[in-house]
């Protein structure tokens, strides 16, 4: 047998690691195809002179190409037989990724729980992307549901305790970036750091309806071979998955009517898809600011917001238990930098 079925739950073991293929070298064209599927529009992620005139050699990729990128390698060996991918804690952006850069992916099993109705499990692991250097770029971890395939003995149950929130003193701010001369003028917005109060509340206004091709390319495009969102015939409701990096992708290019100065996101300190999206669904954003904090960088302070992606109205979360709304899509708690004079 030549061909990969995945892994399913019992697959795994604790400390297990999991070197990822494919190796992928990353160029200006993912930069042009990111930008056609998503309203991004952030000064420094957009143009080599606005990157140059906050210390920085050129525009770096997007922060988020990267976050899929990474994460693509490692579906074919973790979620493959996903469920559902459930949450995201103590993720880092460690130093940019330039074009012609070429990223690795590797995984560490570090927590497993099976379900109780004994056909799935949690899988917790932990991955770092590297760029050809050998040099981590990026780490996190994520849980995600799969799939039991066997009937197997119940491994001891081990959840891993995460951190919360990455703290402020473990951001790590790109060598050489500066904001004491950011254009705002250029950048699209006047807000700086002290313009945002801890609470706020920001409607991001606009909406965009999710297209079934936009999302089969993005999927492709990060190389993400989760069957369910390829094969109508892997769920009992015939539909494709929303692949959940496109909807995070589109709440955070949305997020620049307001946030146009949140330049870069270097810390995701929790997330989860509460409920799915499909072909079809209008998916706004709102953002709440939850803390900020100095960094040592010229001009550059760090701000950590909840980004909600939603069918629904900004400000509205979860019901009177606790549980969230029906059109609530995505919860994602992050920090970025921004000017902070």
């Amino acid at each position: 047998m030549k061909t990969n079925s995945g892994n399913f739950f019992e697959d795994y073991s604790i400390g297990q690691v999991i070197r990822h293929a494919v190796p992928r070298t990353l160029t200006g064209a993912e930069r042009a195809l990111y930008h056609s599927l998503y309203p991004a529009r952030g000064a420094l992620y957009s143009s080599d002179e606005f990157a140059r005139g906050c210390g920085l050699r050129q525009s770096p990729l997007d922060d988020l190409i990267v976050f899929h990128t990474v994460f693509g390698k490692s579906v074919p060996d973790i979620s493959l037989n996903a469920v559902a991918n459930l949450g995201y804690a103590q993720g880092r952006w460690l130093r940019p990724v330039w074009p012609g850069d070429t990223l690795t992916s590797e995984s560490e099993v570090i927590g497993l729980k099976e379900n109780s109705n004994g056909k799935s499990g949690v899988v917790w692991v932990r991955t770092t992307g590297r760029n050809q250097h050998g040099e981590p770029v990026l780490e996190y971890v994520r849980w995600v549901m799969v799939r039991k395939n066997r009937d197997t003995p119940t491994p001891a149950p081990v959840v891993p305790a995460l951190d919360p929130v990455v703290a402020p003193a473990d951001l790590v701010v790109p060598p050489g970036l500066s904001f004491a001369n950011h254009d705002f003028a250029l950048s699209g917005e006047p807000y700086r750091m002290n313009d945002y109060q801890v609470g706020e509340v920001i409607d991001h206004v606009d909406g965009v309806t999710i297209e079934e091709a936009e999302h089969m390319l993005a999927t492709r495009l990060w190389q993400n071979t989760a069957k369910v969102h390829f094969d109508a015939t892997f769920r009992p409701d015939g539909k494709r998955l929303i692949y959940g990096g496109h909807v995070i992708s589109m709440a955070r290019a949305l997020s620049f009517n307001g946030l146009a100065n949140a330049q870069m996101i270097v810390a995701l300190n929790g997330g989860a898809h509460a409920n799915p999206c499909f072909a079809g669904d209008t998916v706004r954003a709102w953002s709440e600011v939850l803390d900020k904090a100095d960094t040592a960088a010229p001009g550059v302070g760090a701000i950590r917001l909840r980004l909600v992606a939603t069918k629904g109205k900004a400000g509205a979360l979860k019901d009177d238990s606790g549980k969230y709304l029906p059109e609530v899509l995505l919860d994602l708690d992050y920090w970025a930098l921004l000017p902070n004079s």
